[in-house]
């Protein structure tokens, strides 16, 4: 028996020590200095952000100062006023310290392809989401064409809302995606306080301008971008809870950002290596806990029936209830 517990307790030590060297070694090129991370593999590197991957590209030049610069962790200006749908005159801030969190993006309702494809591409994501928009989330969706009109924000709702088929969610939507036109200065004011970059094309008459989804804490705090025309459900949802600190959502999504972090290379939520290796150690020390605990239990079985007597030769010790662990061990020598 004690054989055995002692190659147990040897299988353990070393699964151990591999997770610890492991930990340390992803640790350890996470803290790399940039000198060293560049002579790393290029799937090993650190990568860009993505405003400059896309800055790096070979683009044509009239579309130079298009793109997103991450304002992580900076507020947005809640005082900004914007006209909703309804021709009502509201400030951010009004849509902020409601305890949950706000996802921004930005389009304009007369664009001639990209902004319907991203509004009807997260239309269907909602309607997939099982966080619900107005309960657990609420939507800004902002046009950065100063000429247009709280009417057609009003028919682009409309137009969006139509797209879901869920009830609940439409219902929701309805009260929690908000559409926000204004003035040329309050747009720029709020464009570049998250660094979201367009300009207008004479020649073609429409704007070139980025799409991401920008989310934002209860506070109006940027906490992550997520880019391009199409969204996974699940990042979205990864991405709601992140912003909510662990407020929204279930128990299990918190242990799934506990394993997650945002990729930017990817533009989505990937395994920590690090975070699994803990919760990897941490299992196999309570598997370790149970083991050790039925092979006691078993032990003792051999040794002491249900009254606290003692076996040994087919004589029988009475074990007083006051008898102490080294009293007991004593029993046990005299019978060998």
């Amino acid at each position: 028996m004690r054989n055995a517990q002692g190659h147990i307790l040897s299988h353990f030590a070393a699964a151990l020590l591999l997770l610890v060297v492991g930990a340390e070694v992803v640790s350890a090129q996470d803290s790399l200095p940039m000198s060293e991370r560049d002579s790393l593999p290029r799937s090993e590197q650190d990568s860009l952000p993505r405003s400059e991957q896309i800055r790096e590209q070979n683009i044509p030049p009239v579309f130079k100062g298009v793109g997103i610069d991450e304002r992580l962790g900076e507020k947005i200006p809640a005082e900004l006023v914007f006209t909703d749908e309804y021709g009502a005159e509201v400030a951010l801030g009004s849509y902020l310290g409601n305890d949950r969190p706000v996802l921004l993006n930005f389009a304009y309702h007369n664009c001639p392809m990209l902004c319907s494809i991203m509004l009807e591409s997260f239309a269907g994501t909602l309607q997939q989401l099982e966080l619900l928009v107005g309960s657990d989330f609420d939507v800004i969706t902002v046009s950065f064409a100063a000429d247009e009109t709280p009417d057609l924000a009003a028919r682009s709702k409309a137009k969006y809302l139509g797209r879901i088929e869920r009830e609940e969610v439409r219902e929701g939507a309805a009260e929690g995606w908000h559409f926000l036109t204004g003035d040329k200065e309050n747009i720029l004011l709020l464009a570049n306080a998250v660094g979201f970059q367009f300009k207008w094309i004479a020649s073609s008459r429409e704007y070139a301008h980025p799409a991401a989804l920008i989310f934002l804490s209860d506070d109006g705090v940027i906490t992550r971008y997520l880019h391009g025309m199409t969204f996974q459900t699940k990042d979205v949802r990864r991405a709601v809870v992140e912003a909510s600190k662990g407020e929204v959502g279930t128990a299990f999504d918190k242990i799934i950002m506990y394993c997650y972090r945002y990729d930017a290379s990817a533009n989505s939520y990937v395994i920590h290596a690090q975070s699994l290796m803990k919760i990897a150690g941490l299992l196999t020390l309570l598997l370790l806990v149970m083991g050790l605990t039925i092979l006691w239990r078993r032990e003792r079985r051999r040794h002491y029936n249900s009254d606290g007597v003692a076996l040994r030769d087919r004589k029988m010790v009475r074990l007083k209830p006051a008898d102490t662990a080294t009293e007991l061990l004593d029993h046990k020598t005299s019978y060998r």
